[in-house]
């Protein structure tokens, strides 16, 4: 029996899905929190792993799969990811653990499958081989860090006691780890590429690839030995790096001429809610080095204040990103696959490009904005109370804005599906 055609397409567009279900997801969860009426727990487990795994995994190996062999299938692999995706969640729906120890398995299992085409990657990077081969490796080792915690806590082989430990060790490496390194390593090649530019500077491109690693070995060592102070200087030298690669990605912007594409704009202000998300988490370390009498932290930190800060990183950080090279990814994708000869691809990709571009400032202001009214509705609780009216116009504009930005982005994927080349 011949197993369905599973394109690199394939695994961006169904990424994207799995996102779009989270967020949707999680927009009725943020909601019901806000208005009294929470749901059930079950689901944010839903919209973190639907999102992440799902989601921002399937994408960045659909990523990897399209910088290669365009048309080579992979049927076992798409079904290993979303079979486990699906598997996971069904185990947390019925409390059974080890369901989603298996599931878990099988996506880890289909991403070691991967460890040759990310070798092939590394190798292809602008950097000298000690160093893309060490970031790259690094970010393969924190997902599978990551991911064996995971399954360490399915299994129950952890302590109750340890569990709050534990589940920073398993979301820092995989988020802070794996998707922020592999954002990190593929934005020095990518980001010149689509701006038509050097990179602005391959030194200080090294001095990022070596202190984020180091920051990020340090920070989930201070996780797991309960070390704040470990945790802070960690968290300072993440800081640097950040701020080197930020530095990087804005000289080659500037130096490009300023272009304001769909593309462009996503990423770069990706880049710059890393560096905002970056100095929260600091602060929110540094708040709980001096406790009051009747708190644990300086500064009251909540369930919603823990909502707005992992947000930053979750729809500023990751979101922005996988808009921006989905914008670039799909059309340059469906131009190979759908037209044949060199004649009709020109003026095809000129098409899709074109409907890109549309609502180009909507699309990514409301992204930025949404994400900066979820940090707003988080500080305006240390004034008001969850009931009062500035709470609810700040939640309802939050939003909506980013459920107009979804609906936009969702609407030009679906546009581009579905047109053909004349």
């Amino acid at each position: 029996m011949k197993l369905a055609p599973c394109h690199p397409l394939l695994f961006l567009v169904t990424g994207l899905v799995w996102l779009m279900l989270a967020s949707v997801i999680g927009v009725a969860l943020f909601l019901a929190m806000m208005l009294g009426h929470p749901l059930p727990a079950v689901l944010r487990h839903f919209h973190v792993h639907g999102a992440l795994v799902g989601g921002v995994v399937q994408v960045i190996v659909g990523m990897m799969l399209a910088s290669g062999e365009r048309s080579k299938s992979h049927p076992v692999l798409f079904a290993a990811i979303n079979v486990g995706t699906i598997g996971m969640l069904a185990g947390f729906w019925w409390g059974y653990t080890l369901a989603v120890a298996v599931a878990g398995l099988l996506v880890l299992l289909a991403l070691l499958s991967l460890l040759g085409e990310a070798l092939r990657l590394a190798r292809a990077s602008v950097l000298s081989p000690p160093f893309h081969l060490g970031f790259f490796g690094l970010a393969c080792l924190a997902l599978f860090v990551g991911l064996g915690v995971g399954e360490a806590m399915a299994l129950r082989l952890i302590p109750y006691e340890d569990i709050g430990q534990a589940r920073l060790a398993h979301l820092h490496p995989t988020v802070l780890g794996f998707v922020t390194l592999t954002i990190m390593g593929a934005m020095h090649n990518l980001f010149p590429t689509i701006v038509n530019a050097r990179l602005n500077n391959l030194l200080v491109a090294k001095l990022t690839f070596a202190c984020f690693p180091v920051g990020i070995v340090l920070l989930i060592t201070g996780f797991l030995l309960t070390q704040p102070a470990v945790q802070i200087v960690a968290g300072l030298i993440i800081l640097a790096g950040t701020l080197l690669y930020a530095y990087n990605i804005g000289r080659t912007w500037v130096k490009a001429g300023r272009p304001r594409t769909t593309v462009s704009d996503h990423l770069t202000q990706g880049t710059v809610f890393l560096v905002i998300c970056v100095v929260t988490g600091l602060l929110v370390e540094l708040n709980y080095l001096w406790p009051t009498p009747n708190m644990q932290s300086y500064v009251p930190f909540g369930k919603l204040h823990l909502v707005a800060y992992t947000h930053l990183a979750m729809v500023g950080v990751i979101l922005h990103t996988v808009f921006g090279v989905l914008s670039h990814l799909l059309p340059t994708t469906l131009a190979v696959e759908r037209a044949r000869s060199n004649k009709s691809r020109g003026p095809y990709l000129e098409e899709l490009t074109g409907i890109v571009e549309q609502w180009r400032p909507v699309q990514v202001g409301a992204l930025s904005l949404g994400t900066v009214g979820l940090v707003l509705v988080a500080t305006l609780v240390w004034q008001f109370n969850l009931t009062s009216l500035p709470v609810h116009v700040a939640t309802w504009a939050s939003i909506g804005l980013l459920v107009l930005s979804l609906t936009l982005f969702a609407g030009k994927v679906g546009l581009l599906l579905t047109s053909r080349p004349s």
